[in-house]
C-alpha cells in the first residue's frame, strides 16, 4: 500500500515525458503540472514548424489533457509559467492562452524569454492547479 501524499499523473493524451520528470504530480490537493512543449502525443514529434500559434494550441492541449487526466479544469489553475523563445510572439501566445484561461479567475502568471527550449520548440507552459474543495 502506497502512503505517499502524492501521486504520478500520467495520460497517453499528452506527449510522454523527454527526461526523467513527471508529467504531473498531484500532492494533496494540488497539481503541479510540468512544461508541455508542443509535441504531439502520438508520436512524439514536434507540432507547428516554427508556426507560433500552432505550437501554442499544441502546448495548451497537452496541458489540457494533463490536468484532466489528474481531473482538474483550466478554470482550477492558480499559476503559470510561459517560456517563449522570442517575446515578440507575446501577442499572439496571450490571445490563444486568454481562450483556455480566461474562465472565471485568470492564473497568476509569468512570462519569460528563453534563449532554447526542449526539441526547438518555440514555447513551453507549465502550471499548477488547486483541485481541492473549496
Amino acid at each position: 500500500m502506497n502512503s505517499s501524499p502524492h501521486r504520478e499523473i500520467i495520460t497517453n493524451s499528452a506527449p510522454s515525458p523527454v527526461g526523467p520528470y513527471s508529467q504531473a504530480v498531484l500532492a494533496n490537493n494540488w497539481l503541479y503540472c510540468s512544461g508541455q512543449i508542443p509535441l504531439d502525443p502520438n508520436d512524439g514529434k514536434l507540432v507547428g514548424g516554427g508556426d507560433i500559434e500552432r505550437e501554442t494550441r499544441q502546448v495548451l492541449k497537452n496541458l489540457i489533457a494533463v490536468l484532466n487526466e489528474a481531473g482538474a479544469l483550466p478554470s482550477q489553475v492558480i499559476r503559470t509559467t510561459i517560456y517563449l523563445i522570442d517575446l515578440k510572439d507575446f501577442e499572439k501566445v496571450n490571445t490563444l492562452y486568454a481562450e483556455v484561461f480566461n474562465n472565471g479567475i485568470s492564473p497568476a502568471r509569468a512570462c519569460v524569454e528563453v534563449s532554447a527550449l526542449p526539441k526547438g520548440a518555440r514555447i513551453e507552459i507549465d502550471c499548477i492547479a488547486y483541485i481541492g474543495s473549496s
